[in-house]
């Protein structure tokens, strides 16, 4: 399977850049409603993703209370606690799967390691059971389970 019937191009999906300031992509994520978002630098390669709780981890380590405080800080001062690894396009079905077990989305890069996208969670598990209700319409069972029809 061809990964990129599952990617969520850049140009339709918010991101920062890692000279934003920590204020600003918190502003971001808040409009958005995002819990975690993908970093890049200016020439359009993945950097890393933050999270909520990377910001949360870093206010409180630093004692600030207010979030204008964050002004002041450059994105790339927010260490990422879960590394968020990007696969590359020609990723296979199983290594999105494998990777979306621990985070709500996979960054996907190209060969020249530029952004291109990303594949979420929720569209990984409506292919995997679109692939499941396909193989039992043609084969009528799935792991010995009996024909529900």
């Amino acid at each position: 399977m061809n990964i990129l019937k599952l990617l969520k191009p850049k140009a339709c999906i918010e991101y920062i850049y890692d000279d934003y300031t920590a204020r600003q992509t918190l502003e971001k994520m808040k409009n958005h409603g995002y819990s975690a978002v993908p970093v890049i630098n200016r020439k359009g390669q993945f950097i890393k993703t933050v999270s909520e709780g990377d910001f949360l981890r870093f206010m409180v380590e630093r004692g600030m209370y207010d979030i204008r405080e964050m002004e002041k800080c450059s994105i790339s001062e927010i260490p990422a606690k879960f590394k968020m690894k990007p696969v590359y396009v020609y990723a296979t079905a199983e290594d999105l799967i494998m990777m979306s077990m621990n985070q709500n989305f996979v960054p996907v890069i190209d060969d020249r390691d530029i952004f291109i996208g990303i594949v979420t969670r929720k569209d990984i598990l409506e292919f995997c059971a679109d692939t499941i209700r396909n193989y039992k319409e043609k084969y009528g069972s799935f792991n010995g389970e009996e024909n529900e029809a």
